[in-house]
């Protein structure tokens, strides 16, 4: 099977717990003599075998294939898509049982890393989740206060929007966001702009 490594906890001696997202869940592996084998990383891609040996009530990870990309040689790159993977799984940590849309994102994420600005393929895929679960207040209420925002539009954690006057932060243009929340392109976006928006992003999915 196929999945990405969310997150990675080394035990005695080498040995480590990997958890990786694969098309339908999440799931967790022991992985023994870890200085021995290829390296795996967080973010990494994998082919890989889950064996249940019988004698634990965790699976082994065997037969790994790390399926790389050139891009991520690029430590820059990689930086900005292992904070991402890290964000998601503080995201998904407790459930185990997933839709495919979450696996799929990540295939569709991968590509894009290779030729365009990862942090605006970031902040475009967060928007892509944010929609799929129902979380994109593009009504524009302010989460405070509850009255509509017509103007001095904050964007907090999870991109809830609020007044500048009840939360303290970065004006952002209101008319520019509602375009991002309707299209999810970041295309009429400064990068300036757009690292403001990765910088909110950080603070947690």
């Amino acid at each position: 099977m196929q999945g990405y490594i969310l997150n990675i906890n080394r035990v005695k001696d080498e040995d480590l717990i990997v958890t990786l997202i694969t098309q339908n869940r999440l799931i967790t592996l022991y992985r023994f003599y870890g200085a021995r084998h290829g390296s795996i990383n967080i973010g990494y891609k994998l082919d890989f075998e889950a064996i249940n040996s019988g004698k634990s009530s965790i699976s082994m990870l065997r037969n790994v294939l790390h399926l790389g990309d050139k891009w991520m040689a690029n430590p820059k790159r990689f930086f900005i898509w292992q904070h991402f993977i890290k964000l998601l799984f503080q995201h998904l940590k407790d459930i185990e049982e997933l839709d495919s849309f979450y696996f799929d994102l990540l295939n569709e994420m991968n590509k894009k890393f290779e030729k365009q600005n990862p942090v605006r393929v970031v902040v475009e895929s967060y928007i892509t989740l944010l929609s799929c679960e129902g979380r994109l207040h593009d009504d524009f209420i302010c989460f405070t206060c509850e009255n509509v925002i017509t103007q001095n539009l904050v964007l907090t954690r999870s991109f809830l929007p609020a007044h500048y006057e009840c939360i303290f932060g970065t004006v952002l243009d209101i008319d520019r966001i509602k375009e991002l929340f309707l299209t999810g392109s970041t295309i009429n976006f400064s990068d300036d702009e757009v690292s403001q928006l990765w910088k909110i992003l950080q603070e947690g999915i």
